[in-house]
C-alpha cells in the first residue's frame, strides 16, 4: 500500500500477534503484511475447516509459532526472541456457549493468558506499543438501551464475558503496577460482535448462516431478538492499527490514551439477530427457521456501545455502515465458495475498498500524517 496508512507506523516494524490463525487474527495478519510489517504470530493450530489462516496461506508469509498462551515460559521466549515494536494480543477462547461447557479452560485462557503475555512484557527491555483485545461483552450488562461507556462497570452473566472482565482487571493493574515507567506501552480495546468473510467458528450467526446456505437449508436462529452491534472486522481492526500507531509515540504509561477504548459501529447497525439475518438472505436467497430454546444457556439481549472516546480522542469512527457490511461479508462468502482460489484476492480487495473509503470520508489514520 503506497498510501500513508496509519502514519506509515508499521512499515518495516516487528509485530507480535498472539491468536494470528483465528478469524480477526488473520485479517489482522493480513493487514499488516500489506503495511510492510514483519509479523510473528503465536497461537494453537487454527481450529475449524476451512480457517481463513489456510484460505490466505499465511503459514509461509509470517513468523509461525503453534503455541499456548498457557505456557508461560515458551510465550515469553517467543516474544523476546521476535523482540517486538507492536503486539497485538487476540488469543483467547472466543465464544459464549463453549463456556458454559468449558468454563475453567476458558478462564485460563482468557485471564491467564492476558497475564502471561502481559508477565512477558515485563520482560522486554525495547518500546512496544501493546494492545490487548478483550470484547464488549466485558461489561456488566444491565440490558441498558444505551451504549456501554469505558467507565462502566465490568462484569459477566456467562464465564467468557467474566473472563474478559477480569482480563481487563488485570490489564489495569498491571499497567498501574508494572509499567508506569516501562518502555512499553498497554491499552485494552473492546469491540463489538465482528462480522466478515472467513468467520467459520461454530456458535455464530454468520458462519451458521454460510453453512446452512451453501447446504441449501434453513438457517438456524437461536436468538432472534436478541440486539447487537454489528461491525466489519476491518471496522475495530483499523482502529486497533491507528490505536497501536498512537501508542508507540508516547513517552510513559501515565498518557489518557494508556487506558480502555471502545470499537463499535454507529448506532444504526445495533439491529437483531432476525434483521441481521434476513439482510443476508436478501445477498444470498434463502430461508430461515426459529430455533428458540427456552431452556437455552443465558445469552444477553441488548448490547450496545458508546464509542465518543475513540472519536474524541483517536478520531476514529466506522466506515462501513451496516448495509455495506454486510454486502462485503456475504461477497466474500459467495465469491469463494466458487473459486476457493480466490479467497486471497478478494480479501485484498476488500481491504483496500476499505482504506479508499476511508480517505474518502477523509479520517485522520488514512489521509495524513499527526
Amino acid at each position: 500500500m503506497s498510501q500513508p496508512f496509519f502514519n506509515r507506523a508499521y512499515a518495516g516494524k516487528k509485530v507480535f500477534v498472539t491468536g494470528h490463525t483465528g478469524f480477526k487474527g488473520s485479517w489482522l495478519c493480513e493487514w499488516l503484511l500489506q503495511l510492510g510489517a514483519e509479523v510473528t504470530g503465536y497461537s494453537l493450530p487454527p481450529e475449524t475447516k476451512p480457517a481463513l489462516f489456510n484460505q490466505l496461506g499465511l503459514k509461509s508469509r509470517l513468523h509461525h509459532i503453534i503455541g499456548d498462551i498457557r505456557d508461560p515460559a515458551k510465550l515469553s521466549r517467543a516474544l523476546q526472541k521476535s523482540k517486538p515494536d507492536f503486539v497485538f494480543h487476540l488469543a483467547a477462547q472466543p465464544l459464549v456457549r463453549e463456556s458454559y461447557a468449558q468454563p475453567v479452560e476458558t478462564f485460563e485462557t482468557n485471564l491467564m493468558g492476558t497475564v502471561n503475555v502481559l508477565e512477558a512484557l515485563r520482560g522486554l527491555k525495547k518500546p512496544c506499543a501493546a494492545v490487548f483485545i478483550t470484547t464488549d461483552k466485558c461489561y456488566e450488562n444491565r440490558e441498558h438501551h444505551r451504549g456501554y461507556r469505558e467507565e462502566d462497570c465490568l462484569g459477566g452473566h456467562d464465564p467468557y464475558s467474566a473472563s474478559k472482565a477480569t482480563a481487563e482487571i488485570a490489564i489495569s493493574s498491571w499497567r498501574r503496577s508494572f509499567f508506569k515507567d516501562h518502555p512499553v506501552k498497554i491499552a485494552s480495546v473492546r469491540a463489538g460482535n465482528v462480522i466478515g468473510g472467513g468467520d467459520w467458528a461454530t456458535d455464530r450467526i454468520v458462519p451458521d448462516c454460510i453453512r446452512a446456505l451453501q447446504k441449501n437449508q434453513a438457517v438456524p436462529v437461536r436468538n432472534k431478538i436478541a440486539t447487537r452491534p454489528w461491525q466489519h472486522v476491518l471496522e475495530p481492526l483499523g482502529g486497533y492499527l491507528w490505536f497501536g500507531a498512537k501508542l508507540s509515540r508516547l513517552k510513559t504509561n501515565d498518557d489518557h490514551l494508556c487506558s480502555a477504548f471502545n470499537f463499535g459501529p454507529n448506532r444504526e447497525a445495533n439491529r437483531t439477530v432476525r434483521e441481521l439475518v434476513e439482510k443476508i438472505l436478501k445477498h444470498w436467497p434463502g430461508r430461515w427457521a426459529d430455533k428458540s430454546d427456552p431452556h437455552a444457556v443465558h445469552e444477553a439481549k441488548l448490547l450496545h456501545l458508546e464509542t465518543a472516546k475513540a472519536l474524541r480522542l483517536l478520531k476514529w469512527k466506522p466506515v462501513w455502515n451496516f448495509s455495506e457490511t454486510i454486502e462485503q461479508t456475504v461477497v466474500w462468502y459467495r465469491a469463494t465458495a466458487k473459486s476457493p482460489e480466490l479467497a486471497h484476492d478478494f480479501l485484498l480487495g476488500q481491504i483496500s475498498d476499505y482504506c479508499a473509503t476511508a480517505r474518502t470520508k477523509k479520517l485522520q489514520w488514512a489521509t495524513k500524517s499527526t
